[in-house]
């Protein structure tokens, strides 16, 4: 399991993108494009990477209005995978949600990406609908499954 000190967080910068794209592209068949990435470095984004060292591993991007939260990419490097990082990262983005009082955070996933959709179900994430034909994929097109997780409804991300 990762041990949360030899992990960091940092928000994004522009001169993260190579490093960003590096991981984006090894990490999936069609991965975002760096012009993706740029925009949400504007206003309205919360756009995040963890390091090991000096060595950036992940990335994630957050969008968050009117009580929601989207995760609109969480990307842990494939070499890294497996080892509780994407598991640590998403508490990160959860905290996050929590402190702009979102109520619920949504992310859309593969439902190919079994390890990712297993992650998302074992920390309380429910499937809450689908996206037909929302992904790219190598034949054709491929749905999305829409998952929500209740901030307000757990008690360890509450004030009582």
């Amino acid at each position: 399991m990762v041990n949360e000190k030899d992990y960091h967080f940092r928000p994004m910068e522009a001169s993260d993108l190579d490093a960003v794209m590096a991981v984006e592209v090894r990490a999936y068949s069609h991965p975002w494009t760096r012009g993706i990435f740029a925009g949400c470095l504007k206003p309205g984004h919360s756009c995040w990477v963890i390091e090991k060292g000096s060595r950036l591993i992940g990335h994630g991007v957050l969008s968050a209005a009117a009580g929601e939260a989207h995760l609109l990419n969480i990307t842990v490097s494939p070499e890294t995978q497996g080892l509780g990082i994407g598991r640590h990262f998403l508490h990160h983005f959860i905290d996050i949600a929590l402190g702009v009082k979102a109520e619920t955070l949504f992310l859309e996933v593969r439902p190919s990406n079994l390890p990712a959709v297993h992650l998302y179900e074992s920390i309380g994430f429910n499937e809450v609908g689908r996206r037909k034909d929302y992904y790219p994929a190598v034949e054709g097109r491929e749905d999305g499954l829409i998952m929500a997780y209740s901030i307000a409804a757990d008690s360890l991300w509450t004030d009582d």
